[in-house]
């Protein structure tokens, strides 16, 4: 499996499209196409079949191109799990497994930031496309859920996931969200350095993606909510309320955008 990471920040919001290549079938599929325009470019770059698109959900600046890519390319496979979701045609189900290619991709659904947000996972090679449920180091905000649902959305589905599992977000805020990760854990030598690295990504204009899901684990604040040192910080008994609780404090975070 191949994965061309594309960047845009046509919607203001820095985003990332991802181009998923089988290579044994060269069949691809895009995640969250909002600029079809370097969608398309990408498939002609890597001469794959583009059969697929995968929605995490239905937010303007992920499923907004998916209008014309459809005029584009009419057969298009559209998954995702929101009825607003234009061109809609396979409605998945939580774990219920389907194929690109030779590969296979487990939907697991992650209501929280939206209330049809999905996350899509590679089995085969473990990855996972997380649109704006998991961030590097942080995660969405809370538009149409509570702590209960980012909770057994992040610690109850996404963890479980192997921790060599790449995990590819929806939008680039890695810098915003390892500043507030520190602020956090301010001794966290995890986070420290993650943050040293993601300021020189940043300077060299290069991605931050993918990170793994073992590395989120040990400076994500929002998936380490169990940690006491974490709920004694917030002054929180329970994960969920810490949750709660660091995802209010993100929400009002000065040093950075997001």
């Amino acid at each position: 499996m191949k994965v061309k990471i594309i960047h845009t920040n046509s919607t203001g919001e820095n985003n990332y499209m991802y181009l998923i290549i089988d290579e044994d079938t060269q069949k691809a599929a895009i995640v969250d196409p909002v600029e079809p325009a370097l969608v398309f470019q990408a498939v002609e770059e890597e001469g794959v079949d583009l059969t697929s698109i995968f929605i995490t959900h239905h937010h303007w600046d992920h499923a907004g191109g998916n209008k014309e890519m459809l005029l584009k390319k009419k057969d298009l496979k559209v998954y995702g799990n929101d009825d607003r979701i234009f061109g809609l045609t396979d409605k998945v189900k939580h774990e219920a497994r389907f194929s690109l290619g030779s590969l296979t991709v487990q939907p697991l659904l992650t209501p929280c930031h939206t209330v049809g947000h999905v996350c899509f996972y590679v089995e085969d090679h473990p990855s996972v496309f997380t649109g704006d449920t998991l961030f590097l180091a942080g995660c969405g905000k809370f538009f149409e859920g509570t702590g209960v649902h980012m909770h057994h959305a992040l610690i109850n589905i996404l963890a479980k996931l192997p921790g060599k599992t790449n995990v590819y977000c929806g939008h680039e805020y890695s810098v915003a969200s390892l500043e507030f990760a520190v602020h956090v854990q301010p001794d966290n030598q995890a986070v420290i350095d993650k943050l040293e690295w993601a300021k020189e990504q940043s300077k060299k204009g290069l991605t931050c993606m993918p990170s793994l899901m073992s590395e989120e684990m040990s400076y994500n604040p929002f998936m380490r909510v169990g940690e006491p040192s974490i709920q004694k910080r917030c002054g929180t008994a329970t994960a969920v309320e810490t949750m709660d609780h660091l995802r209010n404090e993100k929400n009002s975070f000065k040093k950075n955008k997001m």
